[in-house]
């Protein structure tokens, strides 16, 4: 997979869903990793194909819009203060979720790949539960580990399993 810059924020409050996206649009643009188009993109890309995912325990949002809207691909991960509204992405049912990671890609086939891998991880209950209680400064570092890292030793493996490593 194509590396990327990892964002990560904790404790924001929003009031919706389109708080969110705008914070996450008017922030890459601030960051210099979308062009100008990709707030209004973002938005008009999760009302027609909303991002909410329900998992065993927690939900998660996966906003995302074209390729053409980035300048280089990016993640940006928040941990809102509460639990946000996001419509689901396979009903019009709406969820609280408790992870947004925002997308930012250049390629759409690493879009794809991405996505997979992503959806895989979080299939993992540890996965997303490490993240939701890794400390601020460890967030990142643990997402970028467990997403690009190649396949690790079984010493490390365990210890990922314990939470000692991401």
């Amino acid at each position: 997979m194509q590396p990327c810059e990892i964002f990560a924020t904790s404790g924001l409050h929003f009031a919706d869903a389109e708080q969110a996206l705008v914070h996450i649009g008017q922030e890459m643009l601030a960051q210099g990793v979308v062009h100008p188009g990709y707030p209004a993109a973002l938005l008009a890309r999760e009302a027609e194909f909303p991002t909410g995912i329900a998992l065993d325990k927690h939900a998660v949002a996966i906003p995302h819009c074209s390729a053409e809207h980035a300048r280089r691909p990016a993640l940006y991960l928040i941990r809102p203060a509460q639990p946000v509204p996001f419509q689901q992405a396979d009903d019009e049912s709406t969820l609280t979720v408790s992870l947004i990671i925002a997308l930012i890609v250049t390629d759409p086939q690493q879009q794809l790949v991405l996505l997979r891998t992503l959806f895989g991880q979080l299939q993992e209950p540890d996965f997303l539960d490490a993240l939701l209680a890794a400390p601020d400064e460890a967030l990142g570092e643990l997402f970028r580990r467990r997403l690009f890292s190649l396949p690790s030793s079984p010493t490390s493996q365990h210890q990922q399993q314990q939470g000692v490593l991401p």
